[in-house]
């Protein structure tokens, strides 16, 4: 990034601080602070260490250091702007979870547009949330808009404070369904004067497991014999004899499959069900990034600032409005909309926001503030003068 760039985005950044106002994470003075300003060069240097209070009037430090990146610590601290770690007095800290869209198995950086990337997201920040709220029964969240490539989630529940790294690891490794077996989801009953062995369906892994098994036999019900047969034997280790045997049970008695029931069809349909909880586990999993939630340290960004590498704003999302929200509209900043400004690239692109597609070509262009700060922050474009 080249100096009138950089001292363009400075500047804009410091405009926009100064026309909102900033609101602070509860405990503010118990955290850390940190910000990376628009450094010279290709290297970033991070500013940590600091307290609330080293600070000062918070509007009015981002109003004067207009900084590219801005975070506050997951953890609260006795003194929080010790210059070691060891020395801060560390007491207790959010459960932070982040997903970012280049951690995702199903995206390819390389090919998928930023729009195609958040979408993606945005659906794996609703499987996580679903973890947390009804596998976890978690009620203090935040959902937060990183403002880059993905969403943050900030869980601030009493009983979560206090947790250390490997009993978050615990949790991060239920959602992810790391080492999860179809026996952990299996519960022995009794009925009638004999056993059973029943899915667990009133809640967690065994419940999706539960719910795709009905669906399953409900998709098979409706086929014809010869298309349900086919289906079944598309499985591993269900053959003919097998899948006859299961079909037949699924058909005479659906509300054994209603219960969970897997004696009902034979061994046949434990091995449907393994199938079914492997394709669950693929689908159905949140692909958090695990050492962000483990470290009980952890520096966040701060809500309300702009990313310094797309000119976004970190936003907060009500959850009533987490369906309709679009991050490609919502967290643009108003500051940047309204005028043109005219930047240079080395070669066409394509830039989607504000609910229009805007294709730049290579040299110089003009183009609404909002799309020139984008480039220029991704480093894709450069500011010119104005004619």
């Amino acid at each position: 990034m080249d100096d009138r760039t950089r001292e363009y985005l400075k500047g804009r950044f410091g405009d926009y601080y100064r026309s909102t106002s900033l609101t602070p994470p509860p405990d503010a003075n118990e955290r850390e602070w940190g910000h990376i300003p628009w450094t010279p060069g290709s290297e970033t240097t991070m500013i940590r260490h600091q307290s609330l209070y080293d600070l000062g009037d918070l509007d009015t430090f981002f109003e004067e250091t207009a900084p590219r990146h801005a975070y506050f610590s997951a953890a609260r601290y006795g003194n929080p702007g010790a210059s070691t770690m060891s020395k801060k007095d560390w007491r207790s800290a959010d459960l932070v979870f982040d997903l970012d869209a280049d951690h995702l198995p199903s995206i390819n950086p390389e090919e998928a547009t930023y729009a195609e990337m958040l979408a993606t997201c945005k659906d794996a920040l609703e499987r996580l949330l679903d973890f947390l709220e009804n596998d976890f029964g978690f009620e203090d969240l935040q959902i937060v808009f990183s403002g880059g490539r993905g969403y943050h989630v900030h869980v601030r529940d009493e009983a979560v404070q206090t947790l250390d790294s490997d009993a978050r690891r615990e949790i991060v490794d239920y959602i992810r369904a790391i080492d999860l077996d179809t026996d952990d989801l299996i519960q022995t009953v009794s009925a009638s004067g004999t056993t059973q062995r029943v899915l667990r369906t009133n809640g967690g892994w065994g419940a999706r497991v539960h719910e795709a098994l009905v669906e399953y036999a409900e998709e098979l019900r409706e086929m014809d014999d010869e298309d349900a047969m086919e289906r079944l034997q598309e499985l591993d280790g269900i053959g003919e004899g097998r899948a006859q045997t299961i079909l037949g049970a699924f058909r005479r008695n659906p509300d054994a499959v209603s219960e969970g029931n897997l004696e009902a069809g034979g061994p046949g349909v434990r091995r449907l069900v393994d199938a079914l909880a492997s394709r669950v586990r693929a689908n159905e999993t949140s692909p958090i990034d695990e050492p962000v939630t483990t470290d009980t340290r952890r520096l966040i960004r701060l809500p309300g600032t702009l990313h310094g590498g797309s000119g976004l704003r970190v936003t907060r999302i009500d959850p009533d409005d987490l369906d309709d929200f679009d991050p490609l509209v919502d967290a643009v900043p108003d500051r940047f909309v309204g005028r043109e400004i005219t930047v240079a690239t080395d070669e066409q692109r394509t830039v989607e926001l504000r609910d229009d597609t805007f294709i730049v070509e290579p040299g110089e262009n003009s183009v609404p503030e909002f799309v020139g700060v984008f480039l220029m922050a991704r480093d894709e474009a450069r500011k010119v003068p104005e004619a």
